[in-house]
């Protein structure tokens, strides 16, 4: 909710995550917005929450909330994309990732198997690449009409946007130029924050975060009443 406020007010919401994170008693680690969590534990722990409170009579409201708000973010990379490509039928659209967090095959409430279901049921072709989940994902869903691509270059060449779903440490390294050159049109909705705003637009892209400026800020206006800076040389 704050990375949505930010991105309608100019403000960067990684910048208000490291001031929320210093007070001690909430900590930095888990502050990062996105596309939302998925996985097992936090939606089976809040409806069993919610289950109880309903069993004893109890409408909790801030508990249902939070699932809401998770599922709608979820719904952010579809506007995203709308919002550059305006008509996604027949547009390629490749996602960067499918498990639901790094460094596992699990796809249990993955954000991108929720994207990729809108995107087809929109008319997009979809394609996806994951380091280790792609087995998974064909075998768990086959009914998915997605194409699986090898690579992330595989997975770049002829799509007209790319969207990060998880925060694949390879994904960090990568020569957005190159990347770029092969692609449709070169749009990237950064679904975790990963990539720096400035080196993306450097290569090329039309680059959107989540809760951050969709332009690289301009410098602040010097005050006139002020004198410039006078040089030495």
């Amino acid at each position: 909710e704050i990375a949505n406020i930010c991105e309608r007010v100019g403000a960067e919401a990684p910048e208000v995550m490291n001031g929320i994170g210093l007070d001690s008693r909430i900590g930095s680690r888990f502050l990062n917005p996105g596309v939302g969590w998925g996985g097992s534990c936090f939606g089976k722990d809040i409806r069993a929450l919610l289950h109880t409170a309903h069993e004893y009579g109890y409408d909790s409201r801030l508990l249902q909330a939070s699932l809401d708000v998770n599922t709608a973010q979820r719904q952010m990379v579809i506007q995203k994309l709308q919002e550059r490509l305006f008509i996604l039928k027949g547009r390629t659209i490749g996602l960067m990732g499918l498990a639901f967090k790094p460094d596992t095959d699990d796809l249990r409430d993955a954000p991108s198997l929720h994207i990729a279901e809108r995107l087809l049921q929109m008319g997009a072709r979809v394609k996806a690449y994951d380091p280790i989940a792609t087995n998974a994902c064909r075998q768990q869903r086959p009914d998915l009409k997605i194409r699986y691509c090898e690579s992330v270059q595989d997975l770049a060449a002829g799509s007209d946007a790319l969207v990060l779903v998880t925060e694949w440490r390879e994904f960090r390294t990568l020569d957005l130029a190159a990347l770029g050159r092969s692609m449709a049109s070169r749009i990237l909705v950064d679904g975790r924050n990963l990539f720096s705003p400035e080196a993306a637009i450097a290569a090329g892209f039309d680059y959107t975060g989540i809760g951050r400026s969709p332009r690289p800020r301009a410098p602040e206006p010097r005050d006139a009443s002020v004198p410039a800076p006078v040089s030495d040389r």
